[in-house]
């Protein structure tokens, strides 16, 4: 699928998010299709080919409803997941990371001596910026809901004193192995001792999957700690690949994702497809 499809194919979805929400209820796939302007096979296409299943199921997925279903029905407590999430299924079996931890001081330098490479790349969810040191990518942001230009001042603001530099071929391989393009993706993320220890807690979470601030604070070693812990998943510089949007309140309330609500929406329902399709394959 070439970057103008991906784009395309989020768009529909984007769209389509936007048609179910105003409906409130299921809509056909024709009520759906001409909703969006297109043939119902057109779309029948769309959808079939992005997600691999039908509307009709993609429509329960994209539900504002299905977060709290899948907190009752896959709900991943980390105790249980951590090991899934080491295991060769596992997304760290899918990584090659190198964690950087930071001291106090470390914030005073601001990313001083680094040089941050930087692309813009096609994904299943729109347009994506990547940065990257020569050792992996340290931040991975998606712009549909943003726009280019505040996904990009969003991440250079990480990193104020590194030399920033335009270089997508040396990311490419890393960005293609991230989106399941073959190969494995090179991390090197930056952050404070408890940030770090949220983010492993969200890798432990197997795709189809969700988990609470709750449980993350408590896999974090510090299980009074929710609101911080939400906090510290706000801050996940690496969107997708660290899976922050497998976060969601307890009551099984999708609460705001940093790149954008209708992001983390499709994000999940993309994933409990292929884990349905895996399950019934």
């Amino acid at each position: 699928m070439d970057g103008g499809d991906q784009g395309y194919h989020y768009r529909v979805i984007r769209r389509a998010l936007d048609e179910i929400d105003a409906a409130g209820s299921e809509l056909s796939l024709e009520d759906l299709a001409a909703r969006l302007g297109m043939s119902p096979a057109h779309f029948q296409r769309v959808f079939s080919r992005w997600v691999g299943v039908s509307p009709k199921r993609y429509q329960q997925y994209l539900a504002l409803g299905h977060a709290r279903a899948l907190l009752r029905e896959r709900f991943s407590t980390l105790e249980a997941a951590h090991g899934a999430g080491l295991s060769g299924g596992g997304r760290l079996h899918d990584l090659f990371l190198r964690w950087e931890a930071m001291r106090p001081g470390d914030y005073a330098r601001r990313g001083a001596g680094l040089t941050i490479r930087h692309g813009w790349f096609p994904s299943p969810f729109g347009e994506v910026l990547a940065m990257g040191t020569e050792h992996g990518l340290c931040g991975l942001a998606f712009a549909e809901e943003t726009g280019r230009d505040a996904a990009f001042a969003d991440m250079a603001a990480r990193w104020p004193e590194a030399r920033m530099q335009a270089a997508p071929e040396a990311l490419a391989p890393w960005v293609e192995a991230a989106f399941g393009g073959g190969g494995r993706a090179a991390l090197h993320v930056f952050g404070a001792p408890f940030q770090i220890k949220v983010w492993e807690a969200l890798l432990a979470i197997p795709s189809g999957h969700v988990t609470t601030y709750g449980q993350i604070a408590r896999a974090a070693g510090a299980p009074k700690a929710a609101r911080a812990a939400g906090a510290a998943v706000g801050r996940n510089p690496v969107a997708w690949l660290i899976p922050c949007h497998r976060a969601i309140a307890g009551s099984g309330k999708l609460t705001g994702y940093h790149w954008g609500l209708p992001v983390k929406r499709a994000m999940l329902a993309w994933e409990s497809a292929r884990a349905e399709g895996a399950a019934e394959g």
